[in-house]
């Protein structure tokens, strides 16, 4: 029997239907509000601040904005996933800038 706490590596291609992928939601979120597990499922809560105006000061409110559900072999993935996004993310960050060029003022 496989192991639920491992993804499967030795699986096929994965083809994502091109029915499906324009209509996807778009999920931003600022953190994670709360998060555990059920019955096998982990159960994650993210959420986003929205600045709301009052007067002249400014109340930042914190909404739900999806709750994410999954078994621990796709949380396992989502976290492979976001590693390897956070180091490209880092070697972008470390790389060299190219030296830039003075604007000349006559």
């Amino acid at each position: 029997m496989a192991d639920p706490e491992m993804p499967a590596t030795s699986q096929g291609p994965v083809i994502i239907s091109t029915s499906s992928s324009e209509r996807a939601p778009i999920i931003y979120f600022d953190g994670a509000s709360c998060f555990g597990h059920h019955n096998g499922a982990i159960q994650i809560e993210l959420a986003a601040n929205l600045l709301m105006p009052v007067g002249a000061a400014v109340r930042v409110d914190v909404v739900q904005t999806a709750h994410l559900r999954c078994s621990v072999a796709a949380a396992l993935a989502l976290r492979e996933a976001l590693e390897k996004a956070l180091a490209m993310y880092q070697q972008g960050q470390q790389q060299t800038r190219p030296e830039e060029i003075p604007t000349v003022k006559n």
